[in-house]
């Protein structure tokens, strides 16, 4: 084969590499900016604000993100992170004493059978247990609406960082298209630079042995 062609045909396959690289890279763009979009739009229309400087507590001085976004509105994933483990996650510690709203079911359950038998029985303490079970149950309620909007929050933290990682994924196949582009244009210029009679890899005449007299 002449070296020429070879040239040509490794620039061509070059070519159509880079192609595919520069359509992936558009595609996941397209998925990068959908999902920040996405997110911003959803996130903007919960209407959710940091609590400004000046009225954050000591405790919550202390959580990362809390004073470096203090009375920002809360738009990206990344503030939907800290929101929702540094502020939410940090008043649902102090709740019900760290415990979750599925923690809470036994204790309600239990207080409710209490309140039930101390109704039949005329219990002198009723009022004592409709008040601890109101307690809980508030609590428990807090603690559902907490741990729902906190789920909420982070889901649409990781699905903005699928975005991310698809705008990084986009960077590289660009890079890549143009570092084939280049090969494939180098390629085209060295295969014009040759000689068409040139052969890849000629195979050479074996020596003769010279006979003797």
């Amino acid at each position: 084969m002449k070296r020429r062609t070879l040239d040509i045909l490794f620039s061509l396959g070059g070519v159509a590499i880079a192609i595919l690289l520069a359509v992936a890279g558009l595609v996941l763009q397209a998925n990068a900016d959908f999902a920040n979009d996405y997110v911003g739009r959803q996130l903007a229309e919960q209407n959710i604000t940091f609590k400004t400087l000046d009225t954050l507590t000591a405790e919550e001085r202390a959580q990362p993100g809390l004073v470096e976004n203090a009375g920002k509105p809360l738009t990206t994933g990344k503030q939907a992170e800290v929101y929702a483990n540094e502020f939410i996650g940090l008043h649902l510690k102090g709740t019900a004493e760290g415990r979750t709203y599925a923690d809470m079911g036994a204790p309600q359950s239990a207080l409710r059978a209490q309140v039930a038998e101390a109704q039949k029985n005329n219990d002198p303490n009723l009022a004592a247990l409709q008040e601890q079970l109101a307690g809980v149950t508030a609590q428990r309620e807090t603690l559902f609406k907490g741990e729902t909007l906190r789920g909420l929050l982070l889901t649409t933290y990781g699905f903005s960082e699928f975005g991310t990682k698809a705008g990084q994924a986009a960077l590289v196949a660009f890079l890549a298209a143009l570092v084939m582009a280049l090969l494939a244009a180098a390629g085209f210029v060295h295969a014009w630079r040759t000689p068409r009679t040139e052969a890849f890899a000629p195979v050479e005449a074996p020596a003769r042995t010279p006979v003797a007299a």
